[in-house]
């Protein structure tokens, strides 16, 4: 009998986030008294993943002390500025025998833990399928969970692009509705995080 499939999460902090500052790393902008990066990663470490593994690139010494303390392990990527793919490439590689990983955004500290979760449950109900995708309002979010099968056309991807496009053409991906908008917002620049900070201020 097969038993449930191992799913690890990786979180993807190599970016410089030029469009929030020039000089400042986004990730490490603080949001509730703690930088952006440390709450998506506090996210994966509370969710089912079998272990979170944080892809570092830009400003690495900088990312790991903000993360000081939490179980996290690091894959770095030296050729970060080629754009995202090669992070995720990275990411799958550190990965390792999981059967599928949990792609989560440095950016997006608004998903929830029972997000992650739903995701795995509904890879575990759907075993076979390529990758499993939150859809709220109709909109395809993130973070998605990509099975282990899809990994060598995700290693073929190439300068600043992520899965969206190759998961919009291949078979066998389950959409999962999520009824929370936390997995459409993402922090690309000041007014972003201003966004939301207000809206959680405006939640309590």
């Amino acid at each position: 009998m097969r038993g449930a499939p191992v799913v690890a999460a990786i979180v993807l902090a190599a970016g410089r986030g030029a469009r929030f500052s020039a000089n400042e790393n986004k990730l490490l902008a603080p949001l509730d008294g703690q930088p952006l990066l440390r709450h998506v990663a506090e996210t994966a470490l509370a969710s089912r993943a079998s272990r979170v593994i944080v892809v570092t690139g830009h400003k690495p010494d900088a990312v790991v002390a903000a993360l000081a303390g939490l179980p996290v392990s690091y894959a770095h990527n030296m050729d970060f500025a080629s754009g995202l793919a090669s992070s995720l490439r990275i990411g799958l590689a550190a990965a390792e025998q999981a059967d599928g990983v949990l792609t989560l955004l440095g950016d997006m500290p608004a998903v929830s833990t029972p997000v992650l979760d739903a995701l795995m449950t509904a890879f575990e109900a759907a075993p076979y399928c390529a990758a499993v995708v939150p859809v709220c309002q109709g909109e395809r979010g993130n973070p998605v969970l990509l099975a282990r099968a899809l990994f060598p056309q995700l290693a073929q991807l190439r300068g600043d692009e992520g899965a969206r496009r190759l998961l919009r053409r291949v078979d066998g991906v389950v959409e999962l509705s999520i009824d929370d908008a936390g997995i459409l917002a993402d922090v690309d620049t000041p007014a972003d995080l201003v966004r939301l900070i207000r809206s959680r201020y405006s939640r309590s």
